[in-house]
């Protein structure tokens, strides 16, 4: 069930960052990624019906599948490693969360074919505690396009019936994982820099760690950070809104989007309610 909560927005802070070098290199990297070819077909092939019906799942015994699967990138090494291609599950993430000094666990994954990044924040825990390093907390911002007009609010996954679906709950969010960029597939602790390791700063700044960080050219994004933005449609050059995470950094012109889900049991399944969200790399 969805759990509703309101959060003071932060001003942007100025601290600077070191990147330090990666425990991998560009060609490695996309050597052990996601098929990037999927999504970039995925509308032009199919239409908007059979992006629909792909975004659905394909339908196995009369029903279909809307299970999320961990995805582990072909000689990585994460904490899910073993758990390749299953459907994921609450109690891993709770389990692994357990263990980091933040509380916050992130793993890949694909939901019927498409990438994306789940991120467990133990918001729950910390919401009524101090904000400070080290507290990591879900925080609903305003967006602003790359040339700085003001597109809208996170508040309005609350304050917006269209966007019900997008409540946070669980202590976590789910992200269409496609750097607006040029595409390539962002990962969640995949190198090893200031950026990706684990711990936080509040107030959605470029400064801090647990960021998903894009290694084709260092864009990155706080999936603790929800805001509205503005994106494009790649095929037919139309624009519309949608709610994500924040981007940090880089020279990505704007977030990712997030994708609503509900918990079956323990089985995360995503829900097909933002079809034109995901065809800004169509």
């Amino acid at each position: 069930m969805a759990r509703n909560f309101k959060l003071r927005p932060l001003e942007r802070g100025t601290e600077g960052i070191h990147e330090k070098s990666g425990t991998i290199d560009r060609r490695e990297f996309m050597r052990m990624s996601f098929n990037t070819a999927a999504g970039l077909i995925t509308t032009a092939a199919l239409g908007s019906v059979g992006f629909a019906s792909f975004l659905m799942g394909q339908s196995s015994g009369g029903s279909s599948d809307s299970s999320i699967k961990f995805y582990v990138p072909k000689g990585s090494d994460v904490w899910y490693s073993n758990m390749d291609k299953q459907p994921m599950t609450m109690q891993a993430f709770e389990d692994e969360a357990a263990i980091s000094p933040t509380g916050m666990a992130g793993a890949a994954g694909l939901w019927a074919g498409l990438p994306i990044i789940a991120t467990y924040v133990p918001h729950e825990e910390n919401k009524n505690k101090p904000l400070e390093a080290g507290l990591p907390r879900f925080q609903l911002m305003d967006g602003y396009t790359a040339g700085g007009a003001y597109v809208g609010s996170g508040y309005e996954i609350e304050e917006k019936e269209e966007y019900a679906s997008l409540n946070i709950h669980d202590n976590m969010i789910i992200v269409f994982a496609r750097c607006p960029h040029l595409c390539c597939i962002p990962g969640w602790q995949l190198v090893s820099n200031d950026f990706t390791a684990d711990n936080w700063l509040p107030g959605g700044t470029d400064s801090g760690g647990n960021k998903s960080f894009c290694i084709c050219h260092s864009s990155r994004y706080d999936h603790t950070v929800i805001e509205k933005n503005t994106a494009r449609n790649r095929s037919n050059g139309q624009e519309f809104d949608f709610i994500g995470v924040k981007k940090t950094g880089g020279p990505a012109p704007y977030g990712m989007p997030l994708i609503p889900f509900t918990v079956n049991g323990e089985t995360i399944e995503a829900l097909p309610d933002f079809l034109d969200w995901y065809t800004f790399c169509g």
